[in-house]
């Protein structure tokens, strides 16, 4: 049996008590910055709205608010340049910070970030608040750790819980929060971790709620629960959802090179385009515009709503959010991506009342469940999908059926060999190679992915300096959602997934030894010991 070495266990409990106390500091100034921001984001949003109510069929007003726009437009432009980091919805940013990728100069890119979104809001633009509040969140984490004095490893970690902090102050679901730092951006369990961000997200919820009260988010509940003979339906939905949810990345990726293509004076020249789109929208389909709470609003009620109207404005929201996010405009997708959930699900559930002959009260539960099924089919983070609809919707019985959906959709999208949203728009800030290495087969077995570590002794090390055990070699590395081909010179980063070949009769121990190695529970290396094992360039 392996031996528990003792200073190391102290060490663990003592990182541990200092991350609950860090995060709750962490979390605290997430919550006042999100709730600061939602705030913010909700009386711009109002004044829109009413603004543009007032002015519709009164040519000389409709042209203010036009001139409003290009105001809003020009000032976001100046932000975003002189904050590049700003730029997008934030989420990836985060992603390569806590990864220690990119270093974002929090104050300049908190001030930004916060004007920025107010200001798209203000102008009605098919952006959500959960990108930005993740990110401010993220940016509380790291003035935390500048304020404490703390390690890079420490500052990295207070990143994740700050963001996770600023998931769940931004949907008032703690559990949620947790599980996207984990599942979506650290990619790795420890107990600091889950410990830490635990504490953010308690922390933030709690100022958040004193901000903007306990009430629900989104003004939909299930019905009753689904009989247990009708889950084949519930999967035949998660299939449908997922190639949904297929399709809505390849159309944001397609939008992003094509906006690539505009490079003079961007970004403002892209900016132009849904800001435009923006002003139309707000004389023709006001319900189009901002994150999504006009639409789950009408939702409410679906029951008086033609199934034809629902396919537009699940096809408009769509477009308008894509025209919106693949510019690179400050705001999330995620608002927007439950809106379309919903609309979605609203669909479905329509054509199993038609078809199957379901009761209609059951069109609510399919709408929670599209949610749920969206999210995991574009962002590839089920069980998060799963925990937002539970906390939004407090139903423990509705567990079965969410998971299910959840699960299918997460299958049938990776089927489809679309990337993960957010997998996505990380690979040009850490910098991913798109080299496809082919696993190495022969007398050894190909193990299941060990995923580096954050602090591991196998983060930041080549493979040729890894001290990897004889019988055991490196045949293929993922980053990012790309392989990666495995030479001696490759330096290991944290979430690399790797995946080893090792000797058939030994793999058991091995497999438990590069477990050790890379997840960092095992002791490290002396400094001249050399590597015993090779990379997937060696083995043939």
């Amino acid at each position: 049996m392996k031996q528990i070495n003792p200073v190391a266990l102290r060490l663990s409990r003592r990182l541990q008590v200092h991350m609950v106390v860090e995060g709750a500091a962490v979390g605290l100034g997430a919550g006042i910055v999100v709730g600061l921001f939602r705030l913010a984001l909700n009386l711009a949003d109002g004044t829109m709205r009413s603004v543009t109510a007032a002015a519709a069929g009164n040519p000389l007003a409709v042209a203010g608010w036009v001139a409003v726009m290009v105001v809003l437009w020009a000032a976001v432009t100046a932000l975003v340049r002189w904050a590049p980091t700003s730029s997008g919805s934030g989420i990836p940013q985060i992603e390569a910070d806590a990864l220690g990728r990119l270093q974002i100069p929090w104050a300049r890119t908190m001030a930004a970030k916060f004007s920025e979104g107010v200001l798209c809001a203000l102008g009605g633009l098919s952006l959500g608040r959960e990108g930005p509040s993740v990110m401010l969140g993220g940016l509380c984490g790291t003035a935390v750790a500048r304020a404490a004095g703390s390690t890079e490893g420490e500052r990295r970690l207070l990143v994740t819980c700050g963001s996770g902090a600023g998931m769940a102050a931004a949907f008032q679901a703690p559990l949620t929060g947790v599980m996207f730092a984990v599942e979506e951006v650290h990619k790795s369990f420890s107990a600091p971790l889950v410990i830490g961000t635990m504490s953010s997200a308690v922390a933030a919820v709690y100022i958040v709620n004193q901000f903007l009260g306990t009430g629900p988010l989104i003004p939909i509940g299930f019905a009753r629960d689904l009989p247990h003979v009708t889950y084949g339906i519930v999967m035949l939905q998660g299939l449908f959802l997922g190639l949904l949810g297929a399709c809505h990345n390849r159309g944001m990726f397609l939008g992003t090179r094509l906006y690539g293509r505009i490079r003079r004076h961007a970004p403002g020249t892209r900016y132009a385009v849904p800001f435009a789109l923006a002003a139309v929208g707000a004389f023709t389909v006001p319900e189009l515009l901002g994150g999504g709470d006009a639409i789950l609003g009408l939702l409410e009620h679906v029951s008086g709503r033609p199934t034809l109207a629902i396919a537009g404005l699940l096809l408009g929201k769509y477009l308008l959010t894509d025209a919106s996010a693949s510019s690179g405009t400050p705001g999330g997708t995620l608002y927007p991506l439950v809106a379309m959930g919903a609309l979605a699900g609203a669909l479905f559930g329509r054509g199993a009342v038609a078809v199957l002959g379901m009761d209609p009260a059951y069109v609510n539960n399919f709408m929670l469940l599209g949610i749920a099924g969206l999210f995991a089919g574009v962002i590839h983070a089920p069980v998060t999908g799963c925990l937002l609809v539970f906390e939004l919707t407090g139903s423990f019985s509705a567990l079965l059926s969410l998971s299910l959906v959840s699960l299918v959709a997460y299958v049938v999208a990776n089927l489809t060999k679309t990337e993960g949203y957010y997998e996505h728009l990380l690979q040009p800030l850490v910098g991913a190679r798109c080299d496809c290495g082919s696993p190495v087969h022969g007398r050894s077995v190909l193990t299941e992915a060990v995923c580096v570590a954050f602090g591991s002794p196998a983060e930041g090390r080549r493979l040729a300096d890894l001290p990897l055990p004889a019988g055991c070699v490196a045949a293929v590395v993922e980053r990012c959602g790309r392989r990666v081909v495995p030479t001696a010179d490759l330096t290991l980063e944290a979430a690399d997934q790797v995946l080893f070949v090792m000797d058939s009769d030994l793999a058991p121990e091995l497999h438990d030894r590069v477990r050790d190695l890379l997840r960092g529970t095992g002791e490290p290396a002396p400094p001249d010991a050399g590597p015993t094992g090779g990379t997937g360039a060696d083995a043939g």
